[in-house]
Parts: structure tokens; sequence; C-alpha cells
């Protein structure tokens, strides 16, 4: 168990390092994405709806998965959200 999670940081800090964005990808990349990741990055404003899009969207499904999971609002002690909610009590 300490192996893996000493692997887990280990690759955690090594991928961040992998995931920097090169000298020459940084000074191409618009204003608020510089040292991000390799390429372009946005090119137009259709882009950047597509992206903000989606994080909206990501945002709406954590909010309400998180939601239905702490309060699913169900009576039945033996509904699968209770389950998973009570599993570490």
């Amino acid at each position: 168990m300490k192996k893996g999670t000493l692997l887990a940081v280990l690759l955690f800090f090594v991928g961040q390092y992998w995931a920097v964005a090169c000298d020459v990808c940084k000074e191409n990349q618009p204003k608020g994405f510089e040292n991000i990741t390799h390429g372009a990055g946005p090119s137009g404003n259709l882009d950047y709806i597509i992206i903000w899009g989606a994080v909206i969207i990501v945002g709406f499904t954590l909010v309400y998965s998180l939601k239905y999971l702490i309060r699913p609002k169900e009576g039945n002690p033996d509904h699968i959200k209770n389950i998973v909610k009570n599993e570490g009590f």
C-alpha cells in the first residue's frame, strides 16, 4: 500500500513537469492560457464558447451529483443512494 501511494505521488509530480508547456508554446498561447499546454490554444470566439460551455456543464454535474449523494431524499433506508452514503460508517 505504501509503495503504491509513493508511486502515485511521484507520478503526480513528474506528470506535472511533463504537462508544462515549453518556452515556444508559452509565447504562442493567448493570455490566460500560457504555461498550460502545448499547441496554439483557443484561436477564436467559438473555441472560448465551447470551453466555457463545457466548464459550466461539468460544474452543474458536480454540484448536482454531490447534492443528491449527500441528501438523496429517499425515505427507504435500503435505497442504493443511502447504501453508498453510509458505506464508511
